[in-house]
């Protein structure tokens, strides 16, 4: 993906593979001005782009990934019981933001 000004088909080559790596956003970094002008005008690129990601759907179809919220709402519900219990642990003292007064003492004579 160094290379300068490539021509739509070697777009195409460098996109399917960041498609294949899942490393879009690098393909997109890369490219030069003159290269997303060429790309957006280009019905070429996208019909064989659709391809490469239905080919690729295919593909890795049994190694997708999936994320598992379970596992994330069981983190949040580890680290609420943690700060609850801490909570509990260790009552807040009422702190004193003015002095303590002194009691006056009467006049003694």
């Amino acid at each position: 993906m160094s290379e300068a000004n490539r021509e739509i088909h070697e777009l195409l080559v460098d996109y399917a593979g960041t498609l294949r790596d899942g490393c879009i956003p690098t393909f997109l970094k890369s490219l030069s001005r003159k290269e997303a002008q060429g790309i957006d005008s280009s019905r070429e690129f996208w019909n064989a782009a659709e391809m490469a990601q239905t080919l690729n759907s295919a593909g890795f179809a049994d190694k997708a990934v999936t994320p598992n919220v379970s596992l994330f709402i069981s983190h949040v519900d580890a680290k609420i019981a943690s700060r609850l219990k801490r909570a509990k642990a260790s009552p807040q003292r009422k702190r004193s933001t003015h002095a303590r007064s002194i009691t006056k003492r009467g006049n003694q004579n």
